[in-house]
């Protein structure tokens, strides 16, 4: 059974079609990246599938049961989602911020772990040092790791992570992604909104393409993060490399033609 079904999802805002007849899985146990151009309908289709977006047409399952069915405070115990907005309405300490995730498993045994699992979290997103700053006062990637840190402490089967490495440097690129790759190596199901597309064929097990609101391809990284359907797509040259030592795709702008125009 996957973690996450959606079939035929179109959300149309006015006249404008955002996504148009979308199939989607997500399944235990492996990262899926959601790539694509500006406008392509990423975070819409995230935002489905977490019921933060009300689709026009179409369904959607979580754990074989349809959204609607669920009660929020129980899907909160099976998935957690990171948006790309990362804003607290209070001056709160980072710390508590982070022990908002645990928020769900209030008044349950597993609220013995709280402080445990906080300080787990922590030390993965790299944030122990901020425990006491206030989370305004942060940086942008200071910000994201911190809400990464949330959803982590949240303790789900199901992550959703909309552009998770917005804002951070590469070391803290790679550590969100190495976490995220381990939480599916556990059984979990993630599914990541990425960019850029030499980390989501570093990391993921599925890259699902979109454009213009449709699925353009889908399947291993090597079969879909290919020259040709990319350079469509982005409506950019660009070329995928194997990296000289690893082995690893590189997807990389041709700058040639760019650099030849006067």
């Amino acid at each position: 059974m996957s973690a996450l079904v959606a079939r035929g999802v179109v959300v149309r805002y006015g006249p404008t079609i955002v996504l148009d007849g979308v199939d989607l899985d997500v399944r235990h146990g492996e990262v899926l990246a959601l790539v694509g151009p500006n406008g392509a309908g990423k975070s819409t289709l995230l935002g489905v599938l977490a019921g933060d977006v009300d689709a026009t047409e179409g369904k959607v399952e979580v754990l074989g049961r349809s959204l609607e069915e669920w009660r929020l405070r129980d899907l909160a115990r099976e998935r957690a989602v990171l948006t790309q907005e990362h804003s607290v309405a209070f001056p709160f300490p980072v710390e508590h911020v982070v022990r908002m995730g645990r928020a769900p498993w209030r008044g349950r045994s597993e609220e013995d772990l709280d402080d445990d699992v906080v300080a787990e979290a922590m030390a993965t997103a790299d944030i122990s040092h901020l425990g006491e700053r206030s989370f305004g006062a942060l940086s942008g990637g200071e910000k994201g790791r911190t809400s990464f840190a949330r959803i982590l402490a949240q303790r789900t089967g199901v992550l959703m992570l909309d552009e998770p490495t917005a804002a951070l440097d590469l070391g803290h690129q790679e550590a969100v992604l190495a976490r995220a790759r381990a939480q599916a190596d556990e059984g979990a199901a993630v599914v990541v909104v990425l960019h850029d597309l030499s980390l989501a064929a570093a990391w993921s097990d599925r890259v699902v393409l979109l454009a213009q609101g449709r699925v353009a391809a889908e399947g291993p990284p090597a079969e879909v993060l290919r020259g040709p359907l990319l350079s469509e797509v982005y409506d950019y040259p660009i070329e995928v490399l194997p990296h000289p030592v690893t082995g690893d795709l590189l997807v990389l702008p041709d700058r040639r033609t760019a650099k030849e125009q006067p």
